[in-house]
């Protein structure tokens, strides 16, 4: 390397440092008038208001100022009770400026302004709100890591487009966002213009954010002249009241339901949330699979109490909400003369409370709870038809508590709990965990870590983690040094985790046993070329190894690219060789077996169109070789989308798999674990629709129909080295066909602010079977005559703020 280097790299870092820190700063201004939020912004308030003008472009082409046609002047005053912000976004182009309809906290294809406000001014979390042009709003808690856009906060604003552009109206409440009680107020601040036109996409801020430092927050401008305000009390009621109607082939059934939800501002910093008598009979349906893996399926949580400002129990990833109000975890002792006759997929969740905030100095701290209700399987004497009830899961008590001390605005030390405690003679466990996160004040180093270690006392449920144990503890460790900034960035990391780590009654884990040790190194370009409005390459090495047989559990080196080029279309692609035999230590289904796996190579590629066109395509698809005679697997999946106009939209994606000699666990002979070669196909279909009759106001329609099956050609017995050995007298028949099909179509009113009428119709139905079926008219034939059940439903929540009723 030239000496000069070095030098020339110190110089170079002290330059992004002072830049850095140069922050801008926005005098508000009080007022006593009365503002409507109108869009017009005429009030006398806003005349001599200060201007925060000057945006910067934050991508493509990072720092690069605005251009006078599209100058952004943006004012804040503010009263007793909110702020307000008003934005004139100047555009030469008015009639160009995109402003597709969506549902709220949806983006779509629009123009967008967004303001960020940390009102304790620490870099530790944004309270950012944004409105499109077409007047739709979204909001989130935002920290270096996380967006949580299932926050959902009660403002105020309308837009209205002009001939020299659209202009922004907003009211803050209070109530809205975390202060402190100082006489006078210095809020972190910035404001963001997106404009999306043609074949660019252009982000500009007020303050400049340099892309070359990792962090965002902490490259905020400053809001001053606050003064001598109050913080409101923080209380807001949330009733609901719901009605279904439900049919299938054997039974029709109606239910009432009414609960209500509570919200209270404890202090300053912490907020708690209660669910009492919860519903969560409209959320999103799980897409059913054929699940042909060792492991259960993993599923996305759609209720809102787990999914709003749950940025704090999700440190560690120690907390997977799934696990509340899921399956039961044990099943039924059986006489010979008895069948289980009802076995509920679910349990009830009782009631949940969550407390969470951060105080002025940075300590966050988190504590959810919750308590699900006995639940019974149903059992019938299959001579006498006499039936009994057994205990499959009792009351569980679920606990998470969570500090997370924050310092020197961009790093953390962290203590996790989390306790599931299940009521009588059942399995009971206990995790903890030491985190930490430390940056350099520049933010061009990291390090991180972790220590956990989990208790659990089991009488009763066995699991290829635990070797069917009672009471035991496990660990994990893990430690990761990464450089974050610049065009050139690395990572090396290294973890174990012991034969008995098991975090699996409030979390999710499949894998552990373990060492491992990855590395990752990556360029990325700062500012557009001719060619590449963004490009990024990288390349990595992983390696597993099984603690108790020095065995490769994983072994793979990895290539990775991702650009967009100057017609805004995202390309990305992948190589993979898997140069080793590997082993796996899960499919034989019984612990301390293993299966050997070959060598393996692995091609990906994916091309994005410009989504700003009415009509873009999306496909990805990959290719992986073994070297084993002849197997392999092909995935495709395109996707096509066009907007019709910008309130009616219509999209189809499909997802197909094939995997050709595909080999895997299909049942035991006596002591004998049975492999079989197999044909499997993979086919997920999943159309959506659109129409937004205003920006409060929408139907959107859901179809999904998934279709897989295994065709089992030759079995095979599981040797002792994890070889397969030849198996021709195992013959029962271990095929599958699997077929699952959800219609959801829905309507959606937010009358008032965060208050929603939704009306829906479900239908759904699963189709299981042991005979394949290739036709795929004669699956969708076998699936609608399953057992089809429909469900039509009402709902309505109406958010009271205790402020507005005082005030009344």
């Amino acid at each position: 390397m030239p000496k000069f280097y070095p030098n020339f790299f110190l110089f170079f870092i002290l330059l992004n440092f002072c830049a850095y820190g140069q922050k801008k700063t926005l005098q508000a201004r009080y007022t006593k008038e009365s503002i409507t939020i109108d869009g017009k912004i005429n009030e006398e308030a806003w005349k001599s208001a200060n201007i925060a003008t000057d945006f910067i472009m934050f991508e493509p082409d990072n720092g690069k100022p605005i251009s006078e046609s599209k100058k952004t002047n943006v004012k804040i005053i503010y009263d007793n009770n909110a702020i307000y912000v008003s934005a004139v976004l100047y555009d030469d182009e008015p009639s160009k400026i995109a402003r597709e309809l969506t549902d709220r906290d949806e983006f779509g294809v629009s123009d967008v302004f967004s303001v960020s406000i940390n009102g304790n001014n620490d870099g530790q979390q944004d309270f950012r709100f944004f409105v499109s042009a077409a007047g739709v709003q979204m909001d989130c808690l935002a920290t270096e890591t996380d967006e949580d856009y299932n926050w959902d906060a009660i403002w105020d604003s309308e837009v209205r487009i002009t001939d020299f552009g659209w202009v922004v109206e907003m009211k803050i409440p209070y109530a809205a966002l975390r202060f402190s009680k100082a006489a006078k107020q210095t809020w972190g601040l910035n404001f963001t213009r997106t404009i999306l036109r043609g074949d660019l996409d252009q982000i500009y801020t007020w303050n400049f954010v340099d892309t070359k430092i990792g962090a965002v927050i902490l490259q905020q401008g400053i809001l001053e002249g606050i003064e001598n305000i109050n913080t409101p009390t923080r209380l807001f009621f949330i009733p609901y009241t719901s009605a279904y109607y439900q049919k299938d082939d054997y039974a029709s059934d109606k239910t009432f339901k009414a609960g209500l939800d509570i919200k209270y501002g404890i202090n300053d910093a912490f907020t708690l949330d209660a669910i009492l008598v919860p519903d969560f009979g409209q959320t999103k349906f799980d897409n059913a699979i054929l699940n042909l893996e060792p492991f259960e399926q993993q599923f996305d949580e759609n209720r809102s109490f787990f999914t709003e400002a749950t940025d704090l129990f999700s440190k560690g990833n120690l907390f997977y909400s799934r696990r509340i109000g899921g399956e039961p975890d044990t099943t039924p002792t059986l006489n010979a003369d008895e069948e289980v006759i009802e076995y509920p997929s679910s349990t009830d969740l009782l009631n949940a409370v969550k407390v969470s905030g951060r105080t002025e100095k940075g300590l966050g701290i988190g504590i959810l709870n919750a308590i699900t209700e006995k639940t019974y399987a149903t059992i019938e004497n299959t001579d006498t038809g006499e039936t009994r009830k057994e205990v499959i899961e009792p009351l569980v008590n679920y606990n998470v508590f969570v500090l997370d001390q924050r310092f020197n605005q961009n790093s953390s030390v962290s203590f996790v709990n989390t306790n599931t405690v299940r009521n009588g003679d059942f399995r009971d466990a206990n995790v903890s965990a030491l985190l930490f996160d430390l940056n350099t004040k520049a933010n061009t180093y990291k390090l991180s870590g972790d220590f956990k270690y989990n208790t659990v006392k089991d009488n009763v449920f066995y699991s290829l983690l635990n070797n069917g144990l009672e009471n035991y503890d496990g660990f994990k460790t893990q430690l990761s040094f990464a450089k974050t900034s610049g065009k050139y960035r690395y990572m090396f990391s290294g973890k174990y985790l012991s034969k008995n780590y098991d975090i699996n009654d409030l979390g999710i884990i499949f894998v552990n046993n373990y060492n491992s040790g990855y590395a990752e190194m990556s360029y990325r370009i700062i500012n557009p070329t001719k060619t590449f409005n963004s490009f990024k390459a990288s390349q990595n090495i992983n390696v597993e190894i099984q603690n108790t047989t020095g065995k490769f559990q994983e072994a793979w080196y990895q290539a990775k690219f991702s650009a967009i080029n100057k017609k805004n279309q995202y390309w990305e692609g992948k190589i993979q060789v898997n140069p080793f035999d590997r082993y796996n230590f899960y499919e034989p289904r019984v612990y301390g077996k293993y299966v050997f796996v070959p060598e393996s190579f692995v091609s990906y590629l994916y091309f994005a169109s410009n989504d700003n066109k009415k009509f873009s395509i999306d496909i990805d698809g990959s290719i992986e070789k073994f070297n084993e005679d002849g197997r392999i697997t092909y995935l495709i999946s395109p996707a096509i989308s066009n907007r019709f106009s910008d309130k009616f939209s219509l999209s189809y994606n499909l997802i197909y798999t094939r995997k050709v000699n595909d080999r895997g666990w299909v049942g035991f002979d006596g002591d004998d674990i049975i492999f079989a070669e197999r044909k499997r196909e993979i086919v997920d279909h999943y159309f959506t629709g659109k129409y937004s009759l205003t920006n409060k106001m929408s139907l959107n329609l859901v179809v999904r129909y998934y279709w897989s099956y295994a065709d089992n050609h030759e079995f095979f017995t599981l040797q002792d080295d994890g070889h397969l050995a030849e198996n021709k007298t195992y013959d029962q028949n271990k095929n599958r066909n699997f077929n699952s099909w959800n219609f959801d179509l829905s309507y959606s009113w937010w009358f008032a602010p965060a208050s929603q009428i939704s009306v829906l119709y479900r239908n759904y139905a699963i189709e299981s079977t042991n005979v394949v079926e290739k036709n795929i008219q004669s699956n969708l034939d076998n699936v609608f005559d399953s057992n089809l059940t429909s469900i039509f439903s009402i709902s309505l929540r109406y958010y009271i703020d205790y402020n507005s009723l005082k005030r009344k």
